[in-house]
């Protein structure tokens, strides 16, 4: 605990907002021109991702984005909030088995269940190894404390859906960093919001914002020779680096006896964590249901994903991007807004706002279709 003393004292608190600004700067630099090396590499040596089932894209483009983004959090985090790896002693043995995984499937595809058999690894050693848990559902469904194997098994299960939904949604420009963009935004204003002991997750959430910032920078484009994607490798990371930060969110509001840490208590922290990290929860949770609807198997590619669907509707990448991140923070607004409304009845809102917004470009789509056949 003595590395988090120093946030308590003015000092510590000036070397809090350098470690944020040269934190966001540095991610921002190492990335920014760490990228064009990869995409020149990647395609020299043909490393790019084929037009597929699920893709958006027309031609090959590079998909190794994603080493950039663990090399600049990698770095940075260990500079500017080592507090982070001397708490949870398994975050950055994780974040290296994730990387190593993320580029053999990105250069070779991995089989399903490889890469299942690893982020069932990387869960359990942050889960059980640091003890970065779910311990409490604050009254959800009326359960509140969980027993720990419970809590240990349940917690792993939600590292691998938000790492794998993460992945889901990387389907169309600017979609999965901009979200992720925005998370920890979201995450890293609550953190600071409750206070010095909180400071290194503050920190670490300003890294994964410069180091997105400047990949989004290569993703948005419109000069071919420089695009690029973060591939799964991104995808994983970010998932993985999301659903920590929000693990400990949770844990925040949880009464336990800590030295130097102050007592929050708000009994919808669940509900407000799953409402930021809303987008990749209810398009996985619908995408599943349509396949299993339609008597598919739940890991077959398709083009159910509500980008898709706003693509559909004739939108561009950019676009459609925006209008899923501007409805999906609504979605937050309203959560924070009704925060100590009752804890089952904000999860009701917050899930039905959700998919209302997941069948929305399918209503648009509908109508503009009876229009034009109104109209012939």
């Amino acid at each position: 605990m003595k590395n988090f003393e120093l946030f308590l004292d003015h000092s510590g608190i000036s070397i809090f907002y350098m470690k944020i600004g040269l934190g966001f700067l540095f991610s921002f630099l190492i990335t920014f021109f760490s990228i064009p090396t990869i995409t020149k590499i990647s395609r020299r040596k043909n490393l790019m991702d084929e037009p597929g089932v699920r893709s958006s894209h027309m031609r090959k483009i590079p998909n190794l984005g994603g080493i950039a983004i663990f090399y600049s959090i990698g770095i940075c985090t260990s500079v500017f909030a080592y507090e982070l790896f001397d708490l949870y002693k398994f975050l950055f043995a994780s974040l290296v088995i994730l990387l190593y995984v993320g580029v053999m499937d990105d250069i070779v595809v991995m089989r399903a269940y490889k890469k299942l058999v690893a982020q069932i690894i990387v869960s359990a050693c942050i889960v059980i190894g640091s003890d970065v848990r779910i311990r409490n559902l604050f009254g959800i469904c009326g359960i509140y404390q969980i027993n720990y194997l419970v809590s240990v098994i349940f917690t792993i299960v939600t590292f691998i859906i938000l790492i794998n939904a993460f992945n889901l949604i990387d389907g169309i420009d600017g979609l999965a960093a901009g979200y992720s963009l925005i998370c920890s935004a979201l995450f890293g204003i609550s953190y600071y919001r409750l206070g010095p002991y909180n400071f290194p997750l503050v920190v670490l959430s300003v890294i994964i914002i410069g180091s997105v910032l400047a990949f989004l920078y290569y993703n948005l484009t419109n000069y071919r020779s420089a695009k690029i994607f973060m591939g799964d490798t991104g995808s994983m990371l970010l998932g993985f680096l999301l659903a920590f930060t929000c693990i400990c969110f949770i844990d925040i509001f949880i009464d336990r006896q800590l030295p130097f840490v102050p007592k929050y208590h708000l009994k919808s922290a669940p509900v407000i964590a799953v409402a930021i990290l809303i987008l990749p929860i209810v398009d996985t949770l619908n995408v599943i249901l349509i396949r299993l609807w339609n008597k598919k198997s739940p890991f077959l590619a398709d083009k159910n994903h509500i980008h898709h669907k706003l693509l559909r509707l004739d939108i561009t990448h950019k676009r459609s991007s925006f209008y899923i991140i501007s409805y999906y923070l609504f979605i937050v607004g309203t959560a924070y807004i009704f925060r100590h409304t009752n804890v089952n009845l904000l999860l009701g809102i917050v899930l039905a706002l959700g998919f209302a917004g997941a069948y929305l470009p399918d209503f648009i789509y509908s109508l503009r279709n009876n229009r034009l056949k109104h109209n012939n």
